[in-house]
């Protein structure tokens, strides 16, 4: 499987961005999908999920009430939606596949497949 994120780019706080992440492969809907970001000199952290069907998501308290995961399953592709963007959301956002979580998803990156990542940098 093979996931590429799109749709960084530089915002204003306050403002918003939909991350997507396409994959390539067979049978995107037996994978759970993780969001991640690594900003500099932090390490990564887990910001949503969502089970391979969509019924169960969750979300670091970061993200709590300003982000939203997603998913389409016939169009191979995911969805992390932003809003009310702060500074210290700036960093490098990935999202990651894992085929062996049934029905549920995790936090902690404990993910087979990973994309190359997308730029989010919120400044004014």
């Amino acid at each position: 499987l093979q996931l590429v994120e799109s749709g960084g780019g530089l915002v204003q706080p306050g403002g918003s961005l939909r991350l997507t992440c396409a994959a390539s492969g067979r049978h995107f809907e037996y994978y759970a999908i993780g969001w991640f970001r690594q900003a500099p000199g932090k390490e990564r952290e887990g910001i949503a999920c969502i089970s391979s069907t969509g019924g169960s998501t969750r979300y670091a308290d970061a993200g709590k009430g300003r982000f939203t995961v997603s998913r389409d399953n016939a169009k191979n592709t995911a969805y992390l939606e932003m809003i009310d963007l702060k500074p210290e959301d700036t960093a490098v956002y990935y999202c990651a596949a894992n085929e062996l979580l049934i029905n549920v998803c995790v936090l902690q990156p404990e993910y087979d497949y990973w994309g190359q990542g997308a730029q989010v940098t919120v400044s004014s």
